[in-house]
């Protein structure tokens, strides 16, 4: 590929001027995450000699590989902690690739409130789907218990996930570093290894008061459900660990003793871009209606900058073309122009197909507004062709990664598989935005219509006041377009800098190649 970004100009550097400013607000939040549940609860959880999650993963992982977090800004804008009191994502331990979750015990002693369980779900999905083993830290005391009638009932869910997941011949761990309460007891009680601590593990049902409380009994933590206990007596601990340190060792020997192996292809050699992967920044202009090339951003994620272009003078709203990334071969889509035509439809769903006859996983980049719409491409059959388009999506079976890096908006979503049609990792840029359409076109549409609807029956109509109203629409719909405010509802696995897309695509390949890539190949009727 040839570049023809021009880094001095002043439209890049106000567009990178812009990113940094977006990424700069994304510090502030990740702080908040460092900072956990505050600096006195994180004292007085290394007061008693515990580690916090986030140390307890990093001495997990392989030393000087990556952590791929998901959902970190989860709960954003709700009343719950961002990131919903998990730490979850996708690491390397004893040299497989393994979903981590961890729960946060300075946060609400780690109780899992609504947040947590839409996160720990979507997370146990992605290690189902990419036959990655989970390991889980467990430290909570179950359900927060105000909160119950949103989790009881969903909750089990979680239960059920382990169960599928060791059916399906995909490993469990569960490293248990304090009290696993009630519900909680069933993520160690549900996982085929688990590991506890001498006098720091407490298992139970129902812990000493609860007990007390429903039939008299009286007894103590460690007697209840301590360690020692579990592993002499009721046999549910298959390991006895000394301390955190050593629970984490042999965490470590048993992810080192499955004997597992990546089922997908083999990378082959990884050839770095021949531009520059920091440019990314001021590719994405601050105001979406301004156009940009795509093939920018793909120059500088592609190995070698390296990009085959499939049909390139047909339908070029629509990049369509195979590359390799990190060694992993890919078929990449990205919106050029916006808006999508019947033309561009129609390219793609080739291309989908084709993707899937060779079984290779497909790259999704977003900058749409979605379907054309008007007479003329509604008589040229933009309902037949984008619907196509969509059903593509929906039945294919290769892997999908979405990035959005632009626009998404409508129809184009779905067609561009968004969230709702199961991408195996969905990822937005702090530029991106997403809604059923623009702000300012929402509001006008829903305005026009009241103005309409007034006529229609002879009532007065309040101009002025249907302006202030309009205005109101626009800025509600601009904020929940947001990535931040869509990241917090759990509508994407986290929002990246555009400097990270290379790595994170990579890494999202590597972990979907822990299974096999494969392809019934076949599909629906396309209305043609």
């Amino acid at each position: 590929m040839t570049s023809a970004l021009d880094s001095a100009s002043p439209e890049y550097r106000d567009a990178a001027d812009t990113m940094r400013g977006k990424l700069a607000e994304l510090d502030g939040i990740f702080a908040q995450l460092a900072a956990a549940g505050g600096d006195k609860a994180v004292a007085r959880h290394r007061g008693r000699g515990k580690l916090t999650a986030r140390d307890r993963i990093e001495l997990l992982l392989d030393r000087d590989t990556a952590f791929l977090e998901l959902g970190a800004f989860a709960g954003w804008g709700s009343d719950f902690p961002v990131g919903g009191s998990v730490v979850g994502g996708i690491g390397v331990v004893s040299g497989v690739e393994c979903v981590i979750l961890a729960n946060d015990p300075t946060i609400a002693g780690g109780t899992s409130n609504p947040v947590t369980l839409k996160k720990q779900l979507r997370i146990m999905d992605i290690a189902l789907k990419n036959r990655l083993p989970l390991i889980s830290l467990v430290e909570s005391g179950g359900a927060n218990l105000p909160t119950q009638s949103e989790i009881f009932i969903p909750g089990g869910d979680s239960f059920r996930r382990l169960a599928e997941l060791s059916k399906a011949g995909i490993p469990t761990v569960a490293i248990v570093f304090g009290n696993s309460t009630a519900g909680g007891a069933y993520i160690p009680g549900m996982s085929d290894h688990i590991i506890m601590i001498e006098k720091q593990s407490m298992v139970f049902l129902g812990g000493p008061p609860l007990v007390k409380a429903a039939t008299g009994e009286v007894s103590d933590e460690e007697s209840l459900g301590g360690a020692e206990m579990h592993a002499r007596t009721s046999g549910l601990a298959d390991h006895f660990a000394r301390d955190e340190q050593d629970a984490i060792r042999i965490g470590r020997r048993v992810v080192a003793r499955l004997n597992y192996e990546k089922l997908g292809p083999r990378p082959a050699a990884a050839v770095a871009p021949r531009y520059d992967e920091a440019e990314l920044l001021g590719i994405v202009p601050g105001d979406l209606k301004i156009p940009f090339d795509p093939r920018e951003v793909i120059a500088r994620i592609v190995d070698g900058s390296d990009f085959d272009e499939f049909k390139p003078m047909y339908g070029s709203g629509m990049v369509t073309g195979w590359a390799r990334v990190h060694g992993y071969p890919v078929g990449i889509i990205a919106n050029s122009k916006g808006v999508i035509f019947s033309q561009e439809a129609q390219k793609v769903t080739q291309f989908i197909q084709i993707a899937n006859r060779q079984a290779t996983p497909l790259l999704f980049l977003h900058n749409t507004t979605g379907y054309m719409v008007g007479k003329k491409y509604e008589e040229g059959g933009i309902i037949k062709h984008g619907s196509a388009m969509v059903n593509a999506v929906s039945t294919s079976t290769v892997p999908h990664i979405s990035v959005l890096i632009g626009a998404s908006y409508g129809a184009g979503h779905y067609g561009m598989c968004g969230r709702a049609f199961d991408p195996r990792f969905l990822f937005a840029w702090p530029s991106s935005k997403s809604a059923v359409m623009g702000g300012a076109q929402l509001a006008d549409v829903v305005t026009s219509v009241a103005k309409a609807s007034a006529a229609a029956r002879g009532l007065p109509f309040d101009d002025e006041a249907n302006e202030l109203r309009r205005q109101a629409i626009e800025q509600q719909i601009e904020a929940e377009s947001l990535p931040l405010f869509l990241s917090g509802l759990g509508y994407d696995d986290g929002i990246i800098d555009p400097r990270d897309t290379r790595t994170v695509v990579g890494l999202s390949l590597s972990a979907i190649s822990s299974g096999p890539i494969e392809s019934d190949r076949t599909f629906g009727i396309f209305r043609m």
